[in-house]
């Protein structure tokens, strides 16, 4: 790690350490004890489902994958950080990285699985209930108390210099892992081999990506939660569609990219061509103020004008929007907040807590904030060939040009997805390529 990462990271700790001094003493709290979690076992199984610390947890640390430990944060003090590393010969315990943060931080390496030390009055927040101490803490201490969580979610929603500087080397990695994936993709390779092309190039494990990479090839790109890779080449090849990340120090990339087959109609390569021109104006209207949801709407305007610029609607821009047909082509939301989750908390809450749910004509976004210096979000628009979403305007006799939408119906779809910081005076894309 570079000196200067390191001296943000200091810095970030510092912060933290501030802010929770502060939101620990408005919510008369003396004490706050955070879980980093445990995995689970499969159902009749001795097998555990792959593990991801609680965020809270690893927005101190960055240490997304330690299990049965805790940080107990006092007002004053230095945190206190309990690292489970029992003696074992099955599994390799646990070890701290010799990186300088691990200074800011009174150690304690437990062999056993421990109940942290509270004082005064306590809160513990964390995956608990199966806890066989749950009762002992319940005793002690308030358990996940609401607000609480709710104000160190919205702490979360502003990312320091630090996790900037994370995020923006995830999307360094993530980015050389795209590249392998167009190239395996130009030479025939089958979605597996497209997988492992990303996996290697990115420098992870699987069971380290930060969510199930998608690679869909043909119509699969226009399932949006694909989740298979098929083991064989397909005959023709029309689309690619990759949507996968990386982490670094437990903060996600997320980046999407569609790219045309030799065998997808000409007008399939003008659409992800288009769809990149929309993605890059959205961005450029992403600053301090602009209420997230407008730009979700600005993305449906500018998808309506692609609709009827390409022959996919043979009615004007604004009945595209009105009829309901710019929803059928992009069903899902304009983006999300990003950071140690994927889908970041505070996306769909008020500063104040209060809840923040999406309009009802769009249900699926993620995302209904102000922007504000410091968030990190995902701008991703896309445009799709889905059946049953296009069925019903089929069936009403809506001007869809069907003739040019069936033929491009094998290419699936396209999505288009950049990670961006929002600045004082605009915004910093993290995503270098194209």
């Amino acid at each position: 790690m570079s000196a200067s990462l390191n001296a943000r990271q200091r810095e970030h700790i510092a912060h933290l350490r501030q802010a929770y001094s502060q939101l620990l003493e408005h919510h008369q709290l003396d004490c706050l004890a955070i879980y980093s979690g445990h995995a689970r076992y499969h159902f009749a199984d001795d097998h555990t489902t792959t593990f991801q610390a609680y965020g809270h947890f690893t927005h101190w640390v960055g240490l997304a994958d330690v299990q049965h430990s805790w940080i107990v944060v006092q007002p004053g003090q230095r945190p206190q950080l309990y690292i489970y590393a029992p003696a074992d010969f099955w599994h390799l315990p646990t070890q701290l990285p010799e990186e300088p943060w691990v200074a800011e931080f009174d150690v304690h390496l437990c062999s056993d699985k421990i109940t942290p030390p509270l004082a005064g009055n306590a809160a513990v927040i964390g995956d608990i209930e199966t806890l066989e101490s749950v009762s002992v803490l319940a005793n002690s201490a308030q358990l996940h108390p609401a607000a609480l969580v709710r104000a160190l979610d919205e702490l979360r929603m502003y990312k320091t210099a630090y996790e900037i500087a994370c995020l923006r080397e995830a999307n360094r990695l993530a980015v050389a892992g795209h590249q392998a994936a167009k190239a395996a993709f130009v030479g025939a390779a089958s979605e597996l081999d497209i997988q492992l092309a990303y996996l290697q190039a990115s420098r992870q494990l699987e069971s380290d990506v930060p969510y199930q990479n998608i690679i869909g090839l043909n119509q699969h790109a226009g399932v949006l939660h694909y989740q298979h890779y098929d083991l064989s080449a397909p005959s023709q090849r029309h689309s690619l569609l990759v949507d996968a990340g990386r982490r670094f120090r437990g903060y996600a990339a997320d980046i999407t990219r569609t790219h045309a087959g030799p065998d997808a109609p000409a007008a399939f390569g003008e659409l992800v061509t288009a769809l990149h021109h929309l993605k890059d104006q959205l961005i450029q209207h992403a600053a301090p103020g602009v209420e997230f949801v407008s730009l979700h709407e600005q993305m449906h305007r500018y998808l309506a004008e692609i609709l009827v610029q390409h022959g996919l609607y043979e009615g004007s821009a604004e009945s595209a929007i009105e009829l309901g047909v710019t929803r059928a082509f992009c069903p899902h939301g304009l983006g999300h907040s990003l950071g140690i989750q994927v889908h970041d908390v505070a996306g769909l809450m008020h500063p104040d807590g209060t809840p923040a749910p999406p309009p009802p004509q769009h249900p699926a976004l993620r995302l209904t904030r102000t922007l504000r210096p410091g968030m990190v979000v995902t701008i991703e628009p896309g445009l799709y060939f889905i059946p049953m979403l296009l069925a019903p305007l089929r069936q009403q006799g809506i001007a869809v040009n069907w003739a040019t939408v069936d033929a491009l119906a094998a290419c699936g779809g396209i999505r288009i997805e950049d990670n961006i910081v929002i600045t004082e005076s605009g915004c910093d894309n993290l995503t270098q390529t194209h």
